[in-house]
This record gives C-alpha cells, structure tokens and sequence, in this order.
C-alpha cells in the first residue's frame, strides 16, 4: 500500500463523496476509484459499497481510514522532526485554537512570534473543541490553544493563561435582567462554550428563553445588539465593554475561571518550542511553575528531552489532567 492511497481514502472519508475526494486531491475521480479498489484489494476487505449513484465507506473502511490518518500524521511529523532537527528557524509549526482563543488571543501572538522568527511556516485551524482535540490525536497539528486536554488525549499542558467567564449584555438588557424572561445566547450543539451555559444554568435552577446563534462572534454580535445576554470569555469582549457597548452582569457564581491551556501532542518539535518559550516571555505560565524564567532549549534549538519511550526516540510524559476548561 501507498502513501497516495492512504491519502486517498482519507480524502474520500472526509468529503464524503468520490468526487470531493479528487477535488481535494486534483486528481480525476477514477483515479480515487483505482486508488480506493486497489488498496481493497491489498487488505481483502471492501472498503467502500454502492449508495445512490455514488460510494460510500463501509464499517471496514470508516475504522481502517482512522488509522490512515494517524499514519499520514506520523509521516508528515516525521519529515518535519528531520528538517527542525537541521534549523528550528526553518521548521514547521501547525496550531489549532478554539474559537476564542483563535479570534482574540492568537492574533497578537502569532504577529510578534513571525516578526521574531520569520523563517518558520506558520498554520492555524480554528475550529469547536471537539475538532481541536481530534486533530492532536490524528497527529495533524503540533501545538493547541483551548482548555485542559480531555481525558484519552495523548497531550502535555506546557503553559496556562487566566481566563474568566463572563456574563455580559448591552445596557439596556442588562438594566432589565430577569433570569425567567431574558434570553441566553447560545453556540452550536455540541460546543463547549455551550456546554458551559447549559450547566451553569442547571446550577442556578434558571429555565430562560434561549436563542441559538452559531457561533462565538454571533453570540458577541447578538449582546451587542440587545438580543440577550451571554456568557463568554472576557478577553473576547474587552474592547467592547472599555467602549460601554457591553457591560457585565453581576450574575452569582461568576466570573467562572477557566485558564487557557497550551497544550502539545506526543512529539513536540524544535520549531515547536519556539513558540513555547514565545508563550513563556508574552506571560503564559509554564505548566506546574509558580515564578522563574521560562527554560531555554539545549543548544541547537532542540526541546528539552522527557523521560519514557515515544515512536521518535525520545520522550513523552503521560497525559496530565487539568481540572477546567475555557
């Protein structure tokens, strides 16, 4: 089996259809039926069965296209650990970030960090919690901006940053503020900013009217623009509530504290440590340090080495749970 056809199926299980697969591989799309009949035929299994006038996945190959993404994730990790351990300065580094930290923390960061170290390529996805976590495990991106790594992740903490949750609404909501008739601006099922309201909700025995919108500037626009109040990260609504646009709720229980986490998969390459130390000297906390400077890398622009076995051969500390999440 080949690298093209691993990344083939893994194309066609993420578009869903033959055709966004060679759309997405500019490839014609009986190249992707050659490539996925022919890697069936190594493994013996169907890979994929009739549907309508188009294909889909079989059970075999939705749980056998999971491993060819972690396994195209290794492959291109590794070529990026060979040319890092040559120049950091020269590497690669692939961030993801939730949201909010995506929209109002990164920016600044990322501006200073490639006017530092302008030789290194930079990506950033933003994208739901749930994403950013599946993405560290497929071995797709190097370093996350969110909350604690859930349990299952193979994932370090090497920075925190405070981080409060807010109640926040335009003046005028906020000066008529009932819990059983104002309404709360919701994300999207299945996110964790959600997930938060939903609960805290529960806590306070409150069942008010709730108004989806989609997403976190959706929400932030709708506060805005006197729909209701909501619950959000401060650091997404400082400007507005310096100008008076938004003000804060002094609703029980609140501000919630939920640290910003600087998280990093099993292997952490040079480039990598890069931004750490950036993180380090914009104010981060190092994970598990109260005061000192941040440490610097051995000579060469490596990561320090950790303790226990990794596929690199090097080292990795176990998966350290850290209670909260933004």
């Amino acid at each position: 089996m080949t690298e093209s056809r691993l990344r083939t199926l893994v194309a066609l299980a993420a578009t869903g259809s033959v055709r966004g697969a060679a759309s997405r591989l500019t490839v014609t799309e009986s190249a992707v039926s050659s490539s996925i009949g022919a890697l069936a035929r190594e493994l013996g299994v169907p890979l994929v069965e009739p549907v309508g006038r188009g294909l889909r996945l079989t059970p075999s190959g939705v749980v056998y296209a999971r491993y060819a993404r972690r396994v195209l994730g290794l492959l291109d990790e590794g070529a990026a650990a060979a040319t890092q351990e040559l120049d950091a300065e020269r590497g690669r580094l692939r961030l993801a970030a939730v949201t909010t930290a995506g929209e109002h923390l990164l920016p600044a960061l990322l501006a200073e960090f490639r006017r530092r170290h302008p030789g290194v390529a930079l990506a950033l996805e933003v994208a739901p919690s749930a994403r950013v976590w599946d993405l560290v495990s497929a071995h797709e991106v190097d370093l996350v901006i969110a909350g604690a790594p859930p349990s299952g992740v193979d994932a370090r903490v090497i920075a925190t940053k405070p981080n409060e949750l807010v109640v926040v609404a335009a003046p005028s909501v906020a000066e008529g503020f009932d819990w059983a008739s104002t309404p709360w601006l919701l994300r999207e099922q299945g996110s964790a900013t959600r997930t938060r309201v939903e609960t805290y909700l529960k806590s306070q025995h409150a069942a008010p009217p709730r108004l989806v919108l989609g997403s976190n500037g959706a929400v932030v626009a709708g506060a805005v623009a006197e729909l209701g109040c909501a619950l959000v990260s401060r650091d997404a609504v400082t400007g507005l509530l310096s100008e008076g646009r938004l003000v804060v709720v002094p609703a029980p229980g609140t501000p919630l504290r939920r640290p910003w986490h600087a998280v990093v998969g099993a292997y952490s390459g040079a480039s990598t440590w890069l931004f750490v130390r950036h993180l380090h000297a914009s104010g981060w906390r190092p994970h598990g340090s109260r005061t000192g400077p941040p440490p610097d890398p051995p000579t060469g622009g490596r990561a320090p080495r950790r303790s226990g076995p990794r596929l690199d051969g090097g080292g990795v500390d176990r998966p350290v749970a850290v209670e909260g999440e933004p």
